[in-house]
């Protein structure tokens, strides 16, 4: 008789044990420094072994009541509140821009321009900012401005729309607009108490004069060349014999009038090789009485090298054949000088939406050259702009800007998602950075009146922060129309902006929280 086999037991698996595994012993720096620094708060810091289980079961979520009562302290709320620093990966750098932790708000400090140049993060300082209308640019690029202002850097602006007037009466810069009543007035002929008749002086008064006298392409001869040099050089020391004279392109004209002319007919000048007379007959709408009288012969605003805050808004001439190309020139002339003569301090050149009137103007060969050129001197870049269309057709923008600009702070864009690939593309974005860039104000606090920036630094740091500004900031950078006239009104009021924007600010705080 076969016998059945008894059904073999399987062995029941032993039951999961779990090991609290605890740090090893020993006082690390980090530790020293903790206790030390609890110890100046009268707390004795010890490290937990026993409970620590409970501790790790009371840290979650919903269990907080079975912290254990032995295990706390009393303090006052000033020390306790450096313990509610919320969790986030932002990491605070000493210095630079303040922004918001994009989860919390928690204030950061966001070094763009010396850290990353230190550790090879980016190679140069230059920037490149983009968003479209409405997603907080403007509020962005002033906070941005404000901040390196405080710090000691000399600013430039170039713009068309005046979302920098309010900042600029607020640190009390130069602000040159065109208006028909107090049209905008230069003096390029002027030196200041620092400043001096160097080669680099001649050049930009040369390059001005053969710009006024020729039109755009038209060349000029080597002996035009060297007469206006030696008018130039000579007019200076006719300045300084005569210092009832006030230096402007006035003066200058009449020294070609009635000085000039004799030195070219002692040197028996031919008037195939230099035309004084044509010259003179070009230039005569800019001396007094003639058309544009007031463009060169300013008498104030005029130590344009020393001013730390200077604004061109130049809305109303970007049309002009006349006006802007000569503005542009005295612009760009102006940062070279600031940009070679202030040694160890830094400047930025910020060049709004004007870049494209710029650019048409024939200057698109000074935006390469600031941005190849700029970090030698210590200097920034920046170049700022909401029109997608010619960022992704423009030459300019796509070889030389994008490519020299090593940062990049986008806002939001989802303006743009039908032409995001060629924006991606143009801009070198990784797909993890397009992923930051388009959760770009998605998820915004509710409550809390902000924009998000997405920051690129060299392709290798993304983050994405929050740029919230306490009332009394977008007060000084709003570019609403009621908003500023508002502020201009306090301010008129009151005595001063800053005074103005402190009680305007003051009063819709007490509103709001009735």
């Amino acid at each position: 008789m076969r016998q059945r086999s008894k059904p073999i037991k399987e062995k029941a698996p032993d039951k999961p044990t779990y090991k609290l595994q605890l740090p090893k012993k020993g006082i690390t720096p980090e530790r020293q420094k903790i206790r030390q620094l609890l110890a100046g708060m009268d707390a004795v810091a010890r490290q937990e072994t026993d409970g620590a289980a409970q501790i790790w079961w009371a840290g979650i979520p919903g269990n907080a009541a079975d912290f254990p009562v032995n295990d706390t302290f009393d303090t006052f709320v000033e020390q306790a509140s450096c313990f509610l620093n919320m969790e986030s990966n932002a990491k605070s750098d000493g210095t630079g821009i303040r922004f918001g932790d994009r989860s919390f708000g928690r204030p950061v400090y966001v070094d763009l321009f010396d850290q990353p140049m230190k550790t090879g993060v980016v190679t140069n300082r230059n920037l490149f900012i983009c968003g479209g209308s409405g997603a907080g640019k403007s509020m962005a690029c002033n906070h941005m401005l404000r901040t390196l202002y405080d710090e000691g850097t000399h600013c430039v602006t170039i713009d068309i729309g005046g979302s920098y007037k309010g900042l600029c009466d607020l640190v009390g810069g130069y602000y040159f607009s065109y208006t028909e009543e107090n049209p905008i007035k230069f003096n390029p002929f002027f030196i200041g108490t620092d400043d001096v008749l160097d080669i680099e002086k001649k050049e930009s008064l040369k390059t001005l004069l053969l710009a006024l006298w020729k039109r755009d392409g038209e060349h000029f001869s080597r002996s035009e060349y060297v007469a206006i040099s030696g008018a130039i050089t000579l007019y200076y020391e006719y300045l300084a014999e005569n210092s009832s004279v006030f230096p402007g392109f006035n003066s200058f004209y009449d020294f070609l009038m009635l000085e000039y002319m004799q030195v070219m007919e002692n040197g028996k000048v031919k008037e195939k090789d230099f035309d004084l007379g044509n010259l003179l007959y070009v230039l005569n709408p800019y001396y007094k009485g003639g058309e544009f009288d007031y463009l060169l012969n300013a008498t104030e605003n005029l130590d344009l090298l020393n001013e730390r805050f200077i604004v061109f808004e130049l809305d109303n001439i970007r049309s002009h054949e006349v006006l802007f190309p000569v503005v542009t020139i005295i612009i760009m002339e102006m940062f070279i000088s600031k940009m070679r003569k202030l040694k160890g301090q830094r400047k930025i050149l910020a060049i709004d939406e004007a870049w494209v009137a710029i650019a048409k103007t024939g200057m698109s060969h000074f935006i390469k050259y600031l941005f190849k050129t700029v970090r030698k001197f210590n200097g920034i870049a920046a170049l700022i702009t909401q029109e997608v269309d010619d960022l992704i057709s423009s030459p300019i923008i796509k070889e030389t800007v994008i490519n020299l600009s090593d940062t990049k702070i986008l806002l939001d864009m989802r303006k743009f998602m039908n032409k995001f690939d060629k924006l991606q593309e143009t801009l070198g974005l990784s797909d993890k950075a397009k992923a930051l860039l388009l959760s770009v104000n998605k998820a915004n606090e509710k409550g809390k009146n902000y924009r998000e920036v997405f920051i690129d630094q060299g392709g290798q740091k993304l983050s994405v922060y929050r740029n919230e500004l306490s009332v009394s900031e977008y007060l000084a950078y709003t570019t609403e129309e009621s908003e500023k006239l508002r502020v201009m009104e306090y301010a008129e009021k009151y005595g001063s902006m800053e005074k103005g924007i402190t009680i305007l600010a003051e009063e819709l705080r007490q509103k709001k929280a009735q």
